[in-house]
């Protein structure tokens, strides 16, 4: 049998991928909203479609109804204010710091799941503390505009607890309903939250990119069914704290593409605390 870290790593390539398109989004200014809605609704599509060409077991209801709707929020608003935030703030600066909400998964696990926390463990959260601060430094030295900072450090903040929050309801669901069934419900409540959030963001709107909008939602949902379903199968078999680390790397795919496309500049700071994250992803899952 395949072992979970396999499927870890495999869930780091896709979700790596994935991450990046955000990036796609933000630079040609795609509409959030529809990106967003493609997007999910891709992924309950295909999820649903694939349900019913598989065996299940019986479901529980109540469990599924609700690790869908804490996933679905949490994982609706992580992804809304994820794009937004790189549109005020710099690729490597913002997945940086978003990528750090594997030191809360961490926590949580280890007081919940009683999962043992070595010196080396230790010692990484402590090098995550570092890192967001040298990454929260350079990025008041980057941003030229106040208001501006002041809104991608919220849009990133609101990323980082929900996006913790989503690997945490995922680790429950993994642990006691159908991945199929948990993707498809908790996709389709995610969809229909997203037009709601429409008349939330004070944009222009950009009516002629919608249809290019929700073409790359429908690319970034075939690539988040496959690394969501392989990251479900590695949280049924493994530590929540170790996948959750291991996933939590793929922020570095997502930089590296965005240099190379988009030739963007990353700064000596920047490397420090982009080094510094990965330290602190390794030593957690030691």
């Amino acid at each position: 049998m395949i072992s979970w870290y396999f499927f870890a790593l495999l869930a780091l390539l896709l979700m790596g991928i994935q991450r990046f398109f955000y990036k796609v989004a933000a630079e040609k200014k795609y509409p959030t909203e529809w990106v967003t809605f493609s997007f999910m609704a891709t992924v309950t599509l295909l999820s649903t479609g694939v349900y019913f060409f598989q065996q299940h077991h019986e479901l529980n209801i109540i469990w599924l109804m609700t690790m869908s709707l804490i996933n679905s929020a949490s994982f609706l608003v992580a992804t809304v204010s994820h794009i937004e935030a790189l549109k005020y703030i710099p690729a490597n600066i913002a997945y940086s710091i978003i990528r750090l909400n594997v030191v809360v998964v961490a926590g949580f696990s280890i007081f919940y799941f009683k999962e043992q926390i070595s010196l080396f463990q230790g010692l990484g959260l402590l090098v995550a503390v570092a890192a967001m601060i040298v990454l929260t430094t350079q990025m008041r030295e980057d941003t030229t505009k106040t208001k501006q900072g002041r809104r991608g450090a919220v849009f990133i903040l609101l990323a980082l607890l929900c996006g913790a929050t989503a690997s945490i309801s995922s680790k429950f669901a993994a642990m006691h309903v159908d991945k199929l069934a948990f993707i498809a419900l908790s996709y389709l409540m995610g969809m229909i939250g997203s037009l709601g959030i429409t008349r939330a963001l004070s944009y222009d709107k950009a009516e002629k990119k919608r249809s290019a909008a929700m073409g790359l939602g429908v690319v970034m949902g075939g690539f988040n069914f496959a690394g969501f379903y392989a990251f479900l199968y590695a949280l049924e078999r493994g530590p929540l704290s170790l996948v959750a680390a291991i996933v939590g790397m793929h922020f570095v795919i997502a930089i590296v593409l965005s240099a190379i496309i988009y030739r963007e500049k990353i700064k000596p700071a920047g490397l420090v605390g982009i080094f510094l994250t990965v330290i602190s992803i390794i030593l957690i899952r030691i």
